[in-house]
C-alpha cells in the first residue's frame, strides 16, 4: 500500500454539502424541540402538584442543556462544511494549476 492519495473536489464539495445539510436540519429539529420543551410547555406537562416542582424543574434543565448541546453539535457540523469547501476549492485550484504544468502553461 502507497500513502498516494488523490483528493476529488466534487466529491468534497458532495461531503460538504452533506454536512451543510444536517447542520440545517439539525438546527431546524432542535428549534422546534425548544419550542415544544419550553418551561411553559413543561410546566403545563406535569400541572400544579406541589410536589412536582423538583421533577419539573429538573426537566426544564434537561430539556436546555439539550437544546445547547445540540445547537453546539449543529454548529461543529457546519464548521466542518466550511472547511470541507475551502479544501475541495483548494483542491480544485491545485488540480487546475498542475493541468497547467501539464499543459505546458498553456489554458
Amino acid at each position: 500500500m502507497t500513502g498516494d492519495f488523490y483528493l476529488d473536489p466534487q466529491e468534497l464539495a458532495q461531503l460538504a454539502s452533506s454536512f451543510e445539510t444536517r447542520a440545517y436540519d439539525l438546527a431546524s429539529a432542535v428549534r422546534a424541540f425548544e419550542r415544544s420543551t419550553g418551561a411553559e410547555q413543561i410546566h403545563d406537562g406535569f400541572g400544579l402538584l406541589t410536589e412536582s416542582e423538583e421533577v419539573t424543574s429538573a426537566y426544564i434543565d434537561l430539556a436546555s442543556g439539550m437544546v445547547e448541546a445540540l445547537g453546539q453539535l449543529a454548529r461543529q457540523f457546519e464548521s466542518v462544511s466550511h472547511s470541507v469547501q475551502g479544501n475541495a476549492r483548494n483542491s480544485a485550484v491545485a488540480d487546475e494549476a498542475l493541468a497547467g504544468l501539464f499543459r505546458g502553461g498553456r489554458s
